[in-house]
């Protein structure tokens, strides 16, 4: 494995998105809807700092799936079980890849509503984009390589690594 990204920098990237989305939110309030399995950890972290700039934060998550090993099936499998009328979401991924996940999410969450929907992702591939998607909000652009940690997994393993490797 390489390290990719370490955890300093992954800890204050996620303290630079929470200032730019707090300065970005209208109503001091902000739902987050996150994406499991894998950005639990990066979630966990955002809500915290962006607690620290004074925003009532609520936490939901959406079950979404399209990968099986190193590679995605084509299929986005979702499940999406929540209220979001009229409020202020922030959708936040893991990574975003091909663009089909996070833009399938954010048509279903477009149809209940919200006030507004904006999207955040710590790691960004664009050169793999197979869709015309683009987060709000970016962590960290890297190229094509499958990487694991901070909640990216590996058929379930590496997920507990503070930092982001890339698998050799």
């Amino acid at each position: 494995m390489k390290t990719l990204i370490t955890e300093k920098q992954i800890r204050t990237k996620v303290f630079e998105l929470a200032e730019e989305i707090a300065r970005d939110n209208s109503s001091g309030k902000l739902h987050v809807l996150f994406v499991l399995k894998g950005a639990f950890i990066f979630c966990a972290d955002l809500v915290r700092a962006l607690g620290s700039h004074n925003l009532d934060v609520t936490v939901d998550y959406i079950i979404a799936k399209s990968y099986v090993g190193t590679e995605s099936t084509g299929d986005v499998e979702c499940s999406v079980d929540v209220n979001i009328k009229g409020r202020e979401v922030l959708l936040l991924e893991d990574i975003i890849d091909t663009g089909r996940t996070i833009k399938r999410l954010k048509d279903e969450l477009m149809k209940m509503k919200p006030k507004s929907l904006r999207t955040v992702c710590l790691l960004d591939k664009p050169s793999r984009r197979d869709v015309d998607m683009k987060a709000d909000y970016v962590g960290f652009e890297i190229g094509d390589r499958f990487v694991v940690g901070y909640g990216l997994d590996y058929d379930e393993q590496y997920r507990h690594l503070p930092f982001i490797a890339e698998i050799e």
